[in-house]
């Protein structure tokens, strides 16, 4: 995997909501973060099959499955974001909700594999499109859900926010952990 070194956005770069994800990001090798969650998110979820992956770990929280829908649309959007930003295109961009699209994804109807395909697709044109972008361009600002960001910001958005989720999956669905056996 290519180093990328791409200096930690300054908190003016993304509204405040968004540095909880650029703190979950270790070092600067963006490109090498967003590999290495491709390898994760199959380990991850490797001893989960469908039913299991239909787990909420309360009522009204998302199943596995719909968190993993959820990445992946993020994914799609910020990656969006980050293309738009870093081509200099000053147009304002729409906010979505999330709690709005996991419901229309109906993401517990599909099985698990091809949610994980998906992701890994989506992550991997991410990734093509990280590794393309001429060092000078990372500064660019834009405007996404009416706040100011960097298109630096965006690529650490995008590791944190899968960062987040997984330690989510790990911490309060179980998912990774080894078993009990009583």
């Amino acid at each position: 995997m290519s180093t990328l070194a791409i200096p930690r956005p300054a908190s003016d770069e993304a509204a405040p909501y968004y540095q909880r994800y650029i703190t979950e990001v270790r070092g600067e090798n963006i490109a090498e973060q967003l590999a290495s969650q491709l390898t994760e998110v199959e380990g991850l979820l490797a001893s989960i099959d469908d039913q299991a992956a239909l787990a909420r770990y309360a009522p009204g929280k998302w199943s596995i499955k719909e968190v993993l829908g959820h990445l992946s649309d993020t994914e799609r959007i910020f990656g969006y974001r980050l293309l738009r930003i870093c081509r200099g295109d000053r147009t304002p961009l729409p906010g979505f909700d999330e709690n709005a699209y996991v419901p229309a994804g109906q993401f517990d109807a599909r099985p698990l594999r091809s949610l994980v395909d998906e992701f890994r697709a989506v992550r991997q044109g991410t990734l093509t499109l990280v590794q393309g972008i001429p060092p000078e361009r990372w500064a660019e600002r834009g405007e996404a859900s009416g706040k100011a960001v960097s298109a630096r910001a965006l690529a650490y958005i995008l590791v944190g926010h899968v960062t987040h989720h997984f330690g989510v999956l790990r911490e309060r669905y179980g998912v990774g952990q080894p078993k009990v056996h009583g």
